[in-house]
């Protein structure tokens, strides 16, 4: 047997809105042996992101449900430290599918997992704007909203990794550029610190017209990360010819009744004229993977694309800080720091 004990987090009940104390477990195991041509990864970080939270719904979405006894999923950057692969060595660090737990096993021939490259960008961000929510910022803006020069892109959630790596870009390719999110502090730093032309307060009170004052010309592109009340003023300034990737919609996922949802592709289904609008995954291109990654991860470390992060310590405050991100309350991508 193995020397090695694994603690992983698994959902022991579905939640019925919000996450509640003993929907989700922390246990242990002893990890097996290694079978030939497997690999043991031991986790370094964990990446917190709102897809997860749908995936413990018992419904069918774009992803299949995490099944009742099932680690939580989620991509974490590891370190090879056993190897029967001639693909990986020890020593290699890797981003990986292997969900809230300590170590996993996976085939050397595994998908989906991809050795780092170092680049000067700090290891972490290949959790936020280097990798997956960056890749997705990118993608979904660049190939579903098509921004043009001059043009007035809007992007909800717009401290986050995603939102961060959608309005830089679209500064970078000379749009104006304008967040929506959640409090003073945010907002500041979107404008001050990330470049954006404005950002609006959706808990000022005011957003509808706040909405419409920073957006003087109408809306082009609207980059969609929450849905409800944010894609409701949106929907009432887009031009003709608008574009809107939906990425998803975090303000209902912690609704009991999904059903009941008013989604973005509701609102934005019964417009006359109907925009461009449509859900993307970034695994539509994941062929160009690499590519973008290390565009990204050079923009990082030479300081021209700018993020935030707020960091848990242990797999203990994993769910927690989870139930915290859902809320608003991390500040720029939400990170579980594992082991060094």
């Amino acid at each position: 047997m193995s020397a090695y004990v694994n603690r992983k987090v698994v959902l022991s009940r579905r939640p019925q809105g919000e996450i509640q104390d003993g929907d989700l477990s922390l246990v242990e195991a002893p990890v097996r042996e290694l079978k030939d041509g497997e690999v043991l990864i031991k986790t370094l970080w964990l990446s917190l992101d709102p897809y997860m939270r749908p995936r413990m719904n018992d419904s069918k979405g774009y992803m299949d449900p995490i099944g009742i006894g099932e680690v939580i999923v989620g991509e974490s950057i590891g370190r090879v430290i056993e190897s029967n692969s001639d693909n990986y060595q020890v020593g290699d660090l890797v981003t990986v599918y292997s969900g809230w737990q300590e170590y996993c096993i996976i085939p050397g021939d595994a998908a989906m997992v991809y050795k780092i490259k170092e680049q000067g960008a700090p290891l972490q961000t290949y959790l936020g704007v280097a990798g997956m929510p960056g890749r997705t910022g990118y993608c979904g803006l660049m190939y579903v909203g098509k921004p043009k020069a001059g043009e007035t892109v809007v992007v909800s959630a717009a401290s986050g990794p995603v939102g961060t790596v959608v309005g830089q870009t679209a500064k970078q390719l000379g749009c104006r550029v304008v967040g929506v999110a959640g409090g003073p502090d945010k907002c500041n730093y979107v404008v001050n610190e990330l470049g954006f032309d404005a950002c609006v307060d959706y808990k000022a009170g005011n957003l509808e017209a706040d909405l419409a004052a920073a957006c003087p010309n109408g809306i082009d592109v609207y980059f969609e990360n929450v849905g409800g009340d944010v894609a409701k003023a949106v929907a009432k300034l887009l031009n003709p010819g608008a574009r809107v990737p939906v990425c998803g919609y975090v303000s209902a996922y912690n609704v009991a009744d999904q059903s009941q949802v008013e989604t973005p592709f509701h609102i934005f289904g019964k417009l006359d004229p109907k925009p461009e609008h449509r859900f993307f995954l970034v695994t539509e291109w994941q062929d160009q993977h690499q590519e973008i990654t290390a565009l990204l991860a050079g923009q990082v470390a030479s300081g021209q694309l700018k993020y935030s992060e707020t960091i848990a310590e242990g797999l203990d405050n994993a769910v927690e800080a989870f139930k915290g991100m859902l809320k608003g309350k991390n500040f720029g991508k939400q990170l579980v720091h594992i082991a060094d």
